[in-house]
């Protein structure tokens, strides 16, 4: 019986996944901020700053597809909180909780089926810099496990967006707010420019940082081709995010359905 009833919220949460990536299907507008971003800023930073900061193009290329990356994939990741409130105000949980299904598979559901999107994300970022101009100088299964690691943070730091989409009502407003916050933790982050050329109050920011420690764990396997330390850590890291943020999310979404 225990057994039935752990493989029926399995199900349960992976056919609210397949409906979570029904529901962008349907609506590519949802997909707009995972496929466009990437590529625009990619473009964008690598042929207006490459010479300034890296003297072209090809040798800012190394530096800038770590940004730009981690970037992206926090974008994608901040899609979670605001589409659980749309989904939320439209009356569609007020549905599920008539179903016989654990009142938690829609908010399980929606995580998983938003990992699809940070993945799409993290190919593209890498696709786009590949088509202008960046070689990886590792193998494969090194450049796998940058974006499996990219997404595991970007998937833990989904939770603290959908915690934000639990306990603001306004979606639009959840979208600016974590628009702000992106901007911020990525452009206080060694992404885009060298943390040396920074004011030395901004330096001690910028390398407590998060995005600063784990784009220097993915420049750092990059280039050597082997896992290191602070790409152990930045898995330590995620998961004390989630040990935090899953809780307090389950104890609001509980709380307020």
């Amino acid at each position: 019986m225990k057994n039935q009833k752990k493989a029926s919220i399995m199900s349960t949460t992976l056919t609210m996944a397949h409906r979570n990536l029904l529901k962008t299907w349907h609506n590519p507008d949802n997909l707009s901020d995972v496929i466009i971003q990437p590529i625009i800023f990619t473009l964008l930073f690598g042929f207006l700053f490459g010479g300034v900061i890296a003297g072209s193009v090809h040798a800012y290329l190394p530096m800038l597809v770590s940004g730009i990356l981690i970037q992206s994939i926090l974008n994608a990741a901040a899609g979670s909180g605001q589409q659980l409130r749309e989904d939320i105000n439209s009356g569609i949980f007020d549905r599920f909780k008539t179903l016989p299904i654990s009142a938690f598979v829609p908010l399980a559901g929606q995580l998983i089926g938003d990992a699809l999107r940070l993945l799409l994300s993290g190919l593209i970022s890498l696709g786009t810099a590949f088509a202008i101009g960046w070689r990886p100088s590792v193998n494969l299964i090194m450049i796998a496990c940058v974006l499996i690691l990219a997404i595991f943070i970007g998937w833990a730091t989904s939770w603290i967006f959908v915690l934000v989409g639990l306990l603001v009502k306004n979606a639009e407003l959840i979208g600016s707010l974590s628009m702000i916050i992106i901007l911020v933790m990525t452009f206080l982050s060694n992404a885009f420019i060298p943390i040396r050329t920074l004011p030395l109050f901004l330096q001690s920011i910028v390398q407590l940082n998060p995005v600063t420690i784990t784009i220097s764990a993915i420049r750092a396997v990059m280039k050597t081709g082997y896992w290191n330390t602070e790409a152990t850590l930045v898995i330590i890291s995620g998961i004390i995010i989630i040990a935090i943020f899953m809780p307090l999310s389950l104890m609001v979404y509980r709380k307020n359905n």
